[in-house]
């Protein structure tokens, strides 16, 4: 007998989205609503619902490999975006598709950056096949975000980055938002950063352990 998916997303939210403060209705449907196991290869199909990351490329000179981020943390990365259905949206780091499937329904429209072409090939043409129409992937550099469709009411990091570019502060709309998970390794602290007067600046939101994007490395230092 098959896998049941649509139960198995059911046990996902009450089970692992729920249970870590998650309260926004809107991520709660977003959640209920989009098949992740539509942007997982063939073979994770059965394991789309545990609550991990899912690898959906191998690990290369450039990347530690790519991952779709587990539900849970990436459920409270979306509640603390407060993600509102007028706002465009830049997302960096595309993967497959999942996190722009989930904030098509959450925003206005989405940019997805993607520095993978196959992988932005493939959220492309999955995305557009599931009906999430308001996504447009672009393939690009991750560290220099989109700036032809700059402003954004909202940059949302898909992935733990060591550092954020001022390249993507200037993307910013005034009164935008930016979350990332800042920090090294799979250590890092979800922070927020809004933008007043020109000027941006952010908090501490709370801990988590995501894989990271390529790039976005804080340059070494030389001690003497």
């Amino acid at each position: 007998m098959g896998t049941d998916y649509q139960d198995a997303r059911q046990k996902m939210v009450d089970n692992q989205v729920r249970t870590t403060d998650v309260t926004s209705h809107s991520v709660l449907k977003a959640f209920l609503t989009v098949a992740r196991e539509d942007f997982v290869p063939a073979a994770l199909k059965p394991l789309a619902y545990i609550d991990t990351d899912l690898q959906i490329s191998p690990e290369s000179a450039e990347s530690g490999g790519r991952y779709v981020m587990e539900p849970s943390p990436l459920a409270k990365l979306l509640q603390l975006a407060e993600v509102t259905p007028e706002q465009v949206v830049l997302l960096i780091g595309c993967g497959e598709g999942y996190a722009a499937a989930l904030l098509s329904l959450l925003a206005g429209s989405v940019v997805a950056v993607e520095c993978d072409g196959e992988l932005a090939d493939s959220a492309s043409e999955l995305l557009s096949d599931t009906g999430y129409d308001n996504v447009a992937v672009v393939a690009g550099d991750l560290e220099k975000g989109y700036a032809a469709e700059a402003p954004y009411d909202l940059i949302f990091f898909n992935g733990s980055v060591e550092t954020i570019p001022e390249a993507l502060y200037a993307q910013l709309r005034e009164g935008g938002r930016m979350v990332a998970a800042l920090g090294s390794g799979n250590a890092a602290q979800a922070q927020i950063y809004i933008k007043e007067g020109g000027v941006v600046s952010g908090r501490a939101a709370f801990n988590l352990s995501i894989k990271p994007l390529p790039g976005f490395r804080t340059a070494e230092q030389f001690v003497f």
